[in-house]
């Protein structure tokens, strides 16, 4: 009956190791809250010029712009020109 000790330290150096891979929760990188819209605001360091806090219709502008200037072909045009 020696296969008894040998299976429970198998299991226990499973259960171990198995704890020793978790992963640990991240830490939030911005102060704004979960429950707030992004167009609430931002640090002004952080912010475009010409965007107004609290704005929709300016948040959706800049947003429009700046996805426009990551497009490929608006780029490729642009330099092509």
């Amino acid at each position: 009956m020696t296969t008894r000790p040998i299976a429970i330290a198998l299991v226990l150096a499973a259960g171990i190791g198995m704890a020793a891979c978790g992963q640990k929760a991240d830490a939030p990188s911005s102060a704004r809250k979960a429950d707030e819209s992004p167009v609430a605001g931002a640090q002004p360091a952080y912010t475009s010029p010409g965007w107004k806090a609290g704005d929709a219709t300016s948040w959706d502008q800049h947003m429009r712009a700046r996805t426009q200037q990551q497009n490929e072909y608006n780029r490729m045009e642009a330099a092509r020109q």
